[in-house]
């Protein structure tokens, strides 16, 4: 079952870089896997797939020591500044990152293990009042206070875009956040990179990569609805 449901996110993926004359190299599939058992992801694991994505910092450090040691985890939800120690060494990518003393943390404890860590600056795209990041007005100033730090690397941004029936009422979000990661890239501000677009989820992924997206996040599309009593 789950093996078949990659094997259709797959061929959607691909669909969408041959629509938008893409190579299927340019955009990373990330496995969503929060509130799913290590034995799930082991098969997704198994099927090929290395980046996976999680929400909160003890499920993420709870399944790292459980499974594959060459996993790319990706630090996908919001995260408080007194957690980033425990999951610093563990991700290759922090996509949330919506503030210059969260940010300012992420690079104290990075130093501490001789390490560079990527991040994303999580943009509010829809401006919805339940949902973390930072406006787009904001975007390149918290671009610019993080460019001081040196042990944290900009590579993009990240968005979350509304829940909607039809993915195409979310194409203009996705349109929005590529055009200011090109307005940002083109200030030229140094130690920021904006090749990087974390956006795109189960429902409107394919119009995410149609609109730029490097990354896209995928959690019930590949395992199914989400089982909140299970870890």
């Amino acid at each position: 079952m789950l093996k078949e449901n990659l094997t259709n996110v797959e061929k959607a993926v691909r669909e969408a870089c041959e629509k938008s004359a893409r190579k299927r190299s340019e955009v990373t599939l990330i496995a969503v896997s929060k509130t799913k058992p290590t034995t799930l992801i082991q098969e997704i694991y198994d099927a090929g797939v290395r980046d996976f994505g999680e929400n909160k910092v003890q499920e993420l450090c709870e399944k790292y020591d459980r499974l594959p040691s060459d996993i790319r985890w990706h630090m996908i939800g919001h995260l408080q500044r007194n957690k980033v120690k425990y999951i610093i060494d563990k991700v290759c990518m922090i996509h949330s990152v919506d503030s210059y003393r969260l940010a300012e943390e992420i690079n104290i404890q990075a130093k501490k293990h001789k390490l560079i860590m990527p991040i994303l600056l999580e943009i509010n795209i829809a401006d919805e009042q339940t949902k973390f990041g930072i406006t787009k007005e904001d975007a390149i100033l918290l671009a610019e206070e993080v460019s001081q730090l040196d042990s944290v690397r900009v590579e993009g941004l990240m968005a979350v875009a509304p829940y909607t029936e039809n993915p195409e009422d979310n194409r203009k979000y996705f349109k929005q956040i590529k055009k200011l990661a090109v307005d940002i890239q083109r200030k030229n501000i140094d130690n920021i990179n904006m090749h990087a677009l974390s956006i795109g989820m189960t429902g409107d992924y394919t119009v995410a990569i149609e609109e730029g997206s490097t990354m896209v996040r995928v959690g019930t599309g590949i395992f199914g609805e989400r089982d909140y009593g299970t870890k």
